[in-house]
């Protein structure tokens, strides 16, 4: 009988570099959201990829930046726990922006830290070949990398031959989770996530970051589909009326384009019900920090 591996592989790099893109690659169905606007991941979505008989749990840190408010620091601190004693920390750069002032901390970060270390650029079909192997040489002086991968996180390239060469390093050991399970977030939470990701979708610049969807009420019907209730909180009076759009409409459309990507994702008819609320100080609130699948950070 073939031995079964499990192990855990933290997924770090500065915002935007296509880290939740990767997960959801990995895992081979989405886990995690992914949007242009920096910073879409707050909470430690885990994604569960299976290979041969290997499971690897895929913990998709938020992005690493200099936090300034709470909310910041709770995301940069989910960061680094999520990579704490996993068997193995991918690296992700986007070789095209680089964001060289978000890059530079975690290389210094990891210099100092015993996990096994992974570089993976991305965004290869896009990114100049000459540059990207100067890239890749200069920050493997830096950190003693195992592997540089070279991938396309959006269409696939070189993801199939980096998930068998992480599967080959996992440890011996008993799955974590059941064969068929994609994901430790509830579903409640993975219903505002995709709720927050139609919202940064459909509102792009209109809308900053300082939003939340709020998970309220999560039920089965009798006739066995969903009927799931959720708040969009905003920081500004002024951005409610964004939100909802003249008559509703914009709302509408948000929830229209949620509830069809949770009836896929679920395989049951969602009912889902939506209201905006404004509260300033939302992110300072613990309650919703909680909601979120965050620790509250002073």
């Amino acid at each position: 009988m073939t031995e079964t591996k499990c192990g855990v592989v933290a997924v770090i790099g500065a915002p935007n570099a296509g880290k939740s893109t990767l997960v959801n690659q990995l895992v081979g169905q989405k886990v995690a959201i992914t949007s242009a606007k920096a910073q879409t991941t707050r909470a430690r979505m885990l994604g569960i990829a299976l290979h041969d008989q290997v499971q690897m749990i895929l913990v998709d840190t938020p992005g690493i930046f200099a936090p300034k408010r709470r909310l910041d620091r709770a995301m940069v601190s989910a960061a680094w726990e999520g990579a704490e004693s996993a068997d193995a920390i991918l690296l992700i750069v986007d070789p095209v922006k680089q964001r060289r002032h978000e890059l530079e901390p975690l290389i210094e970060a990891l210099e100092k830290r015993p996990e096994r270390k992974i570089l993976v650029l991305n965004k290869v079909d896009k990114a100049v070949k000459e540059p990207l192997l100067a890239l890749a040489q200069e920050l493997n002086e830096r950190v003693p990398f195992e592997e540089i991968f070279f991938v396309s996180a959006l269409n696939g390239e070189g993801v199939p031959e980096m998930k068998a060469a992480l599967a080959e390093r996992m440890p011996e050991g008993v799955w974590m989770y059941p064969e068929d399970q994609v994901s430790d977030a509830s579903e409640r939470l993975l219903a505002a996530e995709v709720t927050r990701e139609q919202l940064y979708k459909q509102l792009h610049e209109e809308l900053p970051y300082d939003s939340a969807v709020r998970p309220e009420s999560y039920q089965e019907r009798p006739d066995g589909s969903l009927e799931i209730h959720q708040q969009i909180v905003v920081a500004r009076e002024s951005q409610k009326g964004i939100v909802l759009g003249k008559g509703g409409s914009r709302v509408k459309e948000i929830g229209a384009a949620a509830r069809a990507e949770l009836s896929e994702m679920l395989g049951v008819k969602v009912h889902l019900f939506l209201h905006v609320k404004h509260s300033e100080g939302w992110s300072e609130d613990k309650e919703v920090f909680e909601e979120m699948g965050l620790d509250w950070v002073k």
